[in-house]
């Protein structure tokens, strides 16, 4: 970017917010992986009057009041590299499996010196040409990564359901899954997996009621974002053995607390310290020309790729269609 033209600032994500404020008082661009100890929000945006573009190294996009900046006319984009949201759909697979067939507690047992005990009997997933008709799997959320968990298990022959109502039903179609609604997949999946940004639509959208109609045997598997599932609701429920049990990348609170309620669920649950999208040749690495191509683009006044909030753009030409900085 410096070879561009850009004066380029670097900036550490843990500095409190005043300094990372006064550092970016006069941005014309904004670009990481996570901003301001976790809040880009609306009074910060509406301070920074030469900012034209937030870009994100990252996918998700709720550490930023998206609302607020396309009030602005400022463009937030994001880095939908497949080395991260492949590596995300691969994590859930695995999330998956070693639940069901109870990778952990095996290994436990013959480390210990014990040899097959009847409660380690797995889950069988797919279909058989015996009548068997497999798991049913629930997908809430088929974007990028919903989409490749349902491809990911298309040779099992598995029945998968999907919910998603901002994609169209040619969606549902190529990726082999059932569209219908989120309390009718919450009754009939065998496994759920979100998959959702986190959005005030979606923030608690997995409560004490809707974890109320799943099945009792039921997995809830969670990559998406913490928020988007009540942890209280989600304990009491596996506590009171109306839920198999949870296999969480993503936590409410990160790193959670000593005493927090989701480390003392034992083997039925699995705690991950959101890493699934960290495999080699992933992370933000591969997302930064993509990230770095956004910000040229926008400091020639040219709408760059993968906008998030792409009800900006008519506010955002208007103010710096015209008005190139390189």
């Amino acid at each position: 970017m410096s070879a561009a033209g850009c004066e380029v600032e670097v900036s550490d994500g843990k500095l409190p917010r005043r300094e990372c404020s006064k550092l970016a008082r006069n941005a014309d661009a904004l670009l990481g992986s996570t901003f301001l100890a976790g809040r880009m929000d609306r009074e910060l945006l509406g301070a920074l009057h030469s900012l034209r573009i937030v870009a994100r190294y990252t996918i998700g996009v709720d550490d930023i009041d998206v609302d607020a900046a396309t009030e602005l006319g400022i463009l937030v984009t994001h880095s939908p590299v497949e080395a991260n949201w492949g590596g995300v759909a691969e994590g859930t697979l695995a999330f998956m499996l070693a639940f069901l067939k109870k990778l952990r507690e095996r290994d436990r047992q013959v480390k210990a010196g014990r040899w097959r005990a009847p409660e380690l009997q797995g889950r069988y997933l797919g279909a058989r040409e015996d009548g068997y008709r497999g798991l049913t799997v629930g997908i809430v959320g088929l974007g990028r990564i919903g989409g490749r968990v349902a491809d990911l298990l298309a040779p099992w022959r598995m029945r998968l359901l999907a919910c998603d109502p901002h994609v169209d039903a040619s969606v549902f179609a190529k990726h082999g899954t059932r569209r219908v609604d989120l309390d009718t997949l919450l009754e009939e999946a065998d496994i759920v997996t979100l998959h959702c940004n986190l959005t005030p639509e979606t923030r608690g959208l997995i409560d004490a009621h809707a974890l109320a109609r799943m099945k009792p045997a039921a997995l809830l598997i969670n990559t998406a974002r913490g928020a988007v599932v009540d942890a209280d609701a989600l304990c009491d429920a596996i506590e009171a053995n109306t839920l198999a049990g949870a296999a969480l990348d993503v936590l409410p609170e990160e790193p959670p607390p000593a005493d927090a309620r989701l480390l003392g669920l034992a083997d039925k649950i699995i705690l991950s310290p959101h890493m699934t999208a960290a495999n080699t040749g992933g992370g933000p690495a591969a997302a930064v020309g993509l990230a770095t191509d956004a910000v040229l683009s926008a400091l020639r006044g040219k709408v760059p790729e993968h906008v998030y909030n792409t009800e900006a753009i008519p506010a955002w030409k208007a103010r710096f269609g015209n008005d190139p900085l390189l």
